[in-house]
């Protein structure tokens, strides 16, 4: 694709690295047949294809962004299945990510969306509000046919039970179990703190008795995933910063073969620390982060999972956007299961977004309610006894429109290798 930027305009970091990604794009369209929301909507503008076309118009005339525009960037997911089609390579979620935060700066949005945009900001990254609200959300139920779609949305995301805050979760270190084979750091996340505990819990039990020495270093928190993909650059780098200043302490203390992430959504933004501060005085500190950082199913191939009694349940294996397309993390968390003795089953439709995407489902629920209609059909259709993914947002996603249970994928191996039956599967006849 031809650009014109001027040199001046190529200045700014930001705008030379779109710069960079449009001119490798060949307007092939191969982006198009896996975008969920072109499936949905049959628009091109709501393609990868098309959403580019508006962003260089957008960018190369530094034009004021205008209600169209802005909508059709706003459905996007940032699912990122159009970066596995893609055969030339566009880097489209770092070209994504800087037209919302040259949408954010430069447009004003209406009232009602500024708010809610707002409220998530200052709620979800911090999980003693989160709880608040949560609590809130189900003392609002009862009055839920008379709120508008978004604040159904919000009603439907509230669990049945909210869990209290774990102890696990706190700044403190666990030993190995046996001989110490590494050193590792857990980013305890934000939602997944206040939306299920035993996620982390299982994690900590898991990789303690496989040899690792977890550390909750102090200062973590959100990860900066949710403001970022909001295009509110200051507050997710201000998130950011603090995790990289506490791993970075640990790096130079007694050090760290790795960061693991239970959250695949959080995981492709960690990995991608060193392009967000690439021109920051942490470029250096960010980069050496994200060297590090690994899904936690990348870490237990490097470890030895071995079932105690194979259980022989049958997992339909949904596999996350952020871990398929963003982190290109597709067998691992298959192999394992089935390592563990589980019967893996995958839907017909692997490759496409559940609806969940962070705040989409809070924001979009329209397409995001159609999308989730789609998974669900086709992961019953395995016929599975359980539900098993690595990113939180998909599980209470997929949750919300299925009875099949929900579960972790470490949760899972963790409960084949000696660890106990996850409390979601205690109900069911498994």
């Amino acid at each position: 694709m031809q650009t014109s930027f001027t040199p001046e305009q190529l200045k700014n970091p930001g705008t030379a690295r779109a710069n960079e990604i449009l001119r490798t794009c060949v307007h092939c369209g191969f982006c198009t047949a896996t975008c969920p929301t072109y499936q949905v909507l049959g628009d091109e503008l709501d393609s990868p294809r098309g959403r580019i076309y508006l962003i260089k118009d957008m960018l190369e005339y530094n034009r004021t962004p205008d209600a169209k525009t802005v909508t059709h960037i706003d459905r996007c997911l940032s699912c990122l299945a159009c970066m596995t089609t893609c055969p030339s390579g566009v880097h489209y979620m770092h070209l994504v990510d800087h037209a919302r935060e040259y949408i954010n700066d430069n447009y004003k949005r209406p009232l009602p969306d500024r708010v809610l945009r707002n409220v998530l900001a200052r709620i979800l990254p911090y999980p003693d509000r989160f709880r608040w609200a949560l609590r809130a959300a189900k003392l609002g139920r009862p009055f839920r046919g008379l709120m508008p779609k978004r604040l159904k949305a919000m009603m439907d995301l509230a669990p049945a039970k909210i869990a209290k805050p774990s102890p696990l979760d706190a700044p403190q270190v666990f030993a190995a179990q046996g001989p110490r084979l590494k050193r590792v750091a857990l980013l305890t996340g934000c939602a997944q703190r206040a939306l299920d505990t035993d996620i982390n819990e299982a994690t900590i039990r898991l990789l303690t008795r496989l040899g690792c020495e977890v550390v909750i270093s102090d200062g973590i928190g959100c990860c900066g995933a949710l403001t970022h993909h909001m295009g509110k650059t200051h507050d997710s780098h201000e998130a950011a910063a603090k995790n990289i200043r506490a791993w970075i302490a640990e790096v130079h203390g007694e050090g760290l073969d790795a960061i693991v992430i239970n959250t695949s959504g959080c995981g492709t933004t960690v990995k991608d620390y060193g392009h967000m501060f690439r021109n920051e005085p942490l470029s250096e500190a960010a980069a050496k982060v994200a060297e590090l950082a690994m899904d936690v199913s990348e870490l237990l191939e490097q470890l030895d999972v071995t079932p105690m009694t194979p259980l022989g349940l049958r997992v339909a294996y949904h596999s996350a956007c952020s871990l398929q397309h963003g982190q290109q993390v597709k067998l691992a968390p298959k192999q394992l299961l089935a390592k563990a003795g589980y019967e893996v089953v995958e839907p017909a439709d692997p490759h496409l977004c559940c609806g969940s995407a962070g705040t989409y489902n809070l924001m979009q629920p329209e397409i995001s309610g159609e999308l989730k209609a789609r998974k669900v059909k086709t992961l019953e259709a395995t016929q599975p006894q359980v539900i098993a993914a690595g990113n939180i947002g998909c599980m209470m996603q997929i949750g919300s429109g299925t009875g099949i249970p929900v579960v972790h994928t470490v949760e899972l191996i963790d409960w084949a290798t000696g660890g106990p039956k996850p409390a979601k599967l205690l109900d069911a006849d498994l």
